[in-house]
């Protein structure tokens, strides 16, 4: 039992280091590209998926605990932060960005205004929309949409 626990605190701790230089290329490479006020920690939990973690918790764990052979671990391992150091580069991170949180395309309405045009950021009060009428990123109060 202390084994499989071991497993799956060393599958977490790695899985964590991964997500947080994700999520930091992103902050650095798509937040800060389009001037988005979120803080980096609001960034990193409101997006986290637990079934990708979870999964990434397990294989990760179960390689470098339960296989004898520290070669494919590391190799394994050194795979994964190479692809998610990738995302420092600011094309690499501004396109993760992209697929992340952006949405395209989408019609937005409030009581005065229809909206058309990309939304950027959904944060918790605000979503950060480009308005392709305007040609400028604008910031709407989510209680103000219907």
């Amino acid at each position: 039992m202390s084994k499989l626990f071991q497993a799956f605190l060393t599958g977490i701790f790695f899985t964590f280091i991964l997500d947080f230089f994700l999520f930091l290329g992103v902050f650095e490479n798509y937040i800060k590209l389009h001037e988005i006020d979120v803080y980096y920690n609001i960034l990193f939990a409101d997006h986290q998926n637990i079934f990708i973690f979870l999964f990434f918790t397990i294989i990760i764990g179960y390689l470098v605990i339960y296989v004898n052979n520290n070669k494919i671990s590391a190799i394994f391992l050194g795979t994964l932060f190479f692809l998610v150091g990738l995302t420092l580069l600011p094309s690499i991170g501004q396109s993760t960005g992209e697929r992340i949180l952006m949405k395209r395309d989408v019609t937005l309405k409030n009581t005065k205004h229809i909206f058309r045009g990309d939304i950027y950021y959904s944060g918790r009060e605000k979503i950060s929309f480009y308005d392709r009428d305007l040609d400028k990123i604008i910031l709407l109060d989510k209680k103000e949409l219907q």
